[in-house]
């Protein structure tokens, strides 16, 4: 799931990434365009829910690739991403709108 909050000049949006418990998973990393994909950049806190959870901040007027990578091992997509398009691995990525 995907929080936005745009800071009031309207450059910036504050972005919450989280992922559900269901995912299963005992580690996560938020991976994409805006960290070059570093599996390293960006861990997630896992919360007493066992969701999981980072916030970037972006700049606005763009669309940025994710994806989530999970226990060093397994891809998975936001369920709830603003989209998602085909990427040269024959999956597909989700993507934020700002």
């Amino acid at each position: 799931m995907l929080k936005k909050r745009f800071s009031k000049d309207g450059k910036k949006c504050r972005v919450i990434f989280e992922l559900p418990a269901e995912v299963s998973a005992g580690t996560a990393a938020l991976c994409g365009e805006f960290n070059n994909w570093e599996k390293e950049v960006n861990p997630m806190k896992k919360l007493k829910s066992g969701a999981f959870s980072v916030g970037l901040t972006l700049e606005v007027g763009k669309e940025y690739r994710f994806r989530y990578w999970l226990d060093d091992a397994r891809w998975e997509n936001d369920w709830e991403a603003d989209a998602y398009k085909p990427n040269e691995f024959g999956s597909e990525d989700s993507i934020v709108a700002l």
